[in-house]
C-alpha cells in the first residue's frame, strides 16, 4: 500500500526484499533463513525458563511444536507479512537465537522488532550488534519509517537494550495482555529512522 504525504512523497515498505531471502552478516555473526533442521534448536531456545522468563508466550516443548512454528515463520515471509533471521555464529554456523521483523504495519511503514539469545551468549554484545544490523537493513534496505518494541516491564535486560540501539518509550500499558489468566503491563519502545542515522 502506497501512502502519498501533503508534499506529495510516496512512503512504502520496499516489498522487493522478499524476492529472495535477504542473508546479512555482521562482524561476528550470520544472519539466515529458518530451515527445518533448526527445530531442535529452536525447541531448546524456547523451552528454556531463563529466556522466556519475560516472553509473555508459551513454551515451545516438542521438536514438532518447533517444526511447525518455523513452518510458520517461512509462510510469513513467503507471504510478505515478516522477516526473521536465525542468529549463528558467522564461522561455525551455531545456532544463537533469532531476530526479526515478526509483525509488519504496511498501512504506517513500522515494524515490530522482536528476538532472542540463547543464555550461554548473553552480556557478549551479540544482541546489540545483531538488531544494529537488522535495524540498519530495516531503515536502508526495507525502507522502514519506524520500529517498534513491546516489552514487559520487568524485561530490564531489554529494556537496556532498547535504549542503547536509541529507542524511546512511547507508552505503557496497564494491564492490556491476558497471559495464563493474568492481566500483564505492556511497554512500547520506538525508533524512527531519523533517529537511528544519528
Amino acid at each position: 500500500m502506497i501512502m502519498e504525504s501533503p508534499h506529495g512523497m510516496n512512503y512504502q515498505i520496499n516489498n522487493s526484499v522478499f524476492d529472495q531471502f535477504p542473508v546479512l552478516q555482521s562482524e561476528r555473526l550470520l544472519f539466515r533463513s529458518f530451515e527445518p533442521t533448526d527445530a531442535p534448536d529452536l525447541m531448546k531456545l524456547r523451552s528454556n525458563p531463563q529466556v522466556m522468563e519475560f516472553v509473555d508466550s508459551v513454551y515451545i516443548t516438542s521438536e514438532k511444536e518447533a517444526f511447525e512454528k518455523i513452518l510458520r515463520l517461512l509462510n510469513d515471509f513467503t507471504d510478505r507479512e515478516g522477516i526473521n533471521w536465525v542468529i549463528a555464529d558467522k564461522n561455525t554456523h551455531q545456532f544463537m537465537g533469532y531476530i526479526g521483523f515478526w509483525r509488519l504495519i504496511k498501512e504506517h511503514v513500522r515494524a515490530e522488532i522482536g528476538y532472542a539469545l540463547s543464555p550461554e551468549f548473553w552480556g557478549q554484545g551479540y544482541m546489540y550488534e545483531a538488531a544494529v544490523t537488522i535495524l540498519n537493513f530495516g531503515f536502508k534496505k526495507f525502507a522502514l519509517h519506524s520500529v517498534e518494541a513491546n516489552v514487559n516491564i520487568d524485561n530490564q535486560r531489554s529494556i537496556s537494550l532498547l535504549k542503547k540501539l536509541g529507542f524511546v518509550k512511547e507508552a505503557h500499558f496497564r494491564e492490556n495482555y491476558l497471559f495464563k489468566c493474568k492481566f500483564l503491563d505492556s511497554i512500547i519502545f520506538s525508533l524512527l529512522e531519523t533517529d537511528f542515522n544519528q
